[in-house]
C-alpha cells in the first residue's frame, strides 16, 4: 500500500472523512477484483462495479459482516452510521446509505491505521459475501 504518515488521531477524526477514504479504498478494491478479466467493455465492468458498491449492496454486506468485526471496528461502524450527513445517496433509502457510510467508515479507518491485515480479512469476507448473494464477482 501507500505510505503516508498522517497527523491526525484516527479515534477523532470525523466519520464521514474515514467514511470518504473508504469509499475510495473499497471502490479500488471492487474495481481490481471485477478487472481481471481485462477482456471485458469497460462499460459492463462500469455497471459490475456499481453493483457492489451502492449503498444497498453495502448495507447487505455489513449486516452479514457484523459477527466478524471487533468491538472497536463495531464502534467505528457505529461512528460513520451515526454522523450527521447532509447529503444522501440518489438511489438508496436512508437506512442503507446510513449502513454503507458505517461501512465505509471502518474501511477508511483499516485503511489510514495501516491495518493492513485486518483490511485484507474484511475485504476477502465482503468478497466471500457478494459471492454468495450474487453468485459472482
Amino acid at each position: 500500500m501507500f505510505d503516508f504518515d498522517l497527523n491526525i488521531s484516527l479515534n477523532e477524526a470525523s466519520p464521514l472523512y474515514l467514511a470518504y477514504i473508504g469509499d475510495a479504498v473499497y471502490e479500488l478494491y471492487i474495481r481490481t477484483i471485477i478487472a481481471k478479466d481485462a477482456n471485458i467493455p469497460v462499460s459492463k465492468l462500469h455497471k459490475a462495479a456499481t453493483s457492489y458498491v451502492k449503498a444497498k449492496a453495502q448495507s447487505d454486506t455489513v449486516h452479514k459482516l457484523m459477527e466478524y468485526l471487533t468491538e472497536e471496528e463495531i464502534r467505528v461502524f457505529k461512528r460513520g452510521r451515526n454522523a450527521k450527513s447532509y447529503t444522501s445517496a440518489k438511489n438508496a433509502n436512508i437506512v442503507d446509505y446510513r449502513h454503507a457510510t458505517g461501512f465505509e467508515a471502518l474501511i477508511g479507518y483499516l485503511y489510514l491505521k495501516k491495518d493492513f491485515e485486518r483490511l485484507n480479512e474484511i475485504l476477502n469476507k465482503c468478497q466471500f459475501i457478494n459471492i454468495h448473494n450474487k453468485g459472482e464477482f
